[in-house]
């Protein structure tokens, strides 16, 4: 009796060569992202964050508190926070030290639970996104 033994690949096989063949399609995709828009999109976030911060603290305190870029000695854009009085204070430095905000002089962040309506307008490179609020609702990023 001759047994002819066809082989191949088991089915274990092919699913190890299919997981392989995604995880480098996904390690491609994710490489290929824009390292500029990312960190934007980083940094709008966290001043969104910052700003709704800030203005829960004026509410809480009833102090008036304030947010705005300025340059240091350095020519570096930093972020300025009057009126806060939590012992841990707010960051002042960017995460992108690129990143620059186009903002009216100042940004009136409370003590009043209603603020005038805000945008903020954050650059690096090309890329922008703005960090608005319509004085009522917490701030959010949108992409201009």
């Amino acid at each position: 009796m001759v047994i002819n033994k066809v082989r191949g690949f088991t089915l274990l096989e092919l699913l190890v060569v299919i997981t392989v063949i995604a995880l480098g399609t996904a390690g491609v995709a994710l490489a290929m992202r824009d390292a500029g828009q990312t960190s934007l999109e980083r940094e709008a976030l966290r001043l969104s964050v910052l700003l709704d911060a800030a203005r829960s603290q004026s509410r809480a305190s009833g102090v008036m508190v304030t947010w705005e870029t300025v340059q240091d000695d350095a020519s570096t854009p930093v972020m300025r926070w009057r009126g806060l009085r939590s012992k841990e204070p707010l960051p002042t430095q960017w995460l992108d030290t690129q990143t620059r905000a186009t903002t009216p002089r100042v940004v009136v962040l409370g003590p009043d639970p209603v603020i005038a309506p805000q945008r903020v307008r954050l650059t690096l490179g090309a890329e922008r996104r703005d960090v608005v609020t319509d004085g009522v609702g917490s701030f959010k990023v949108e992409q201009p």
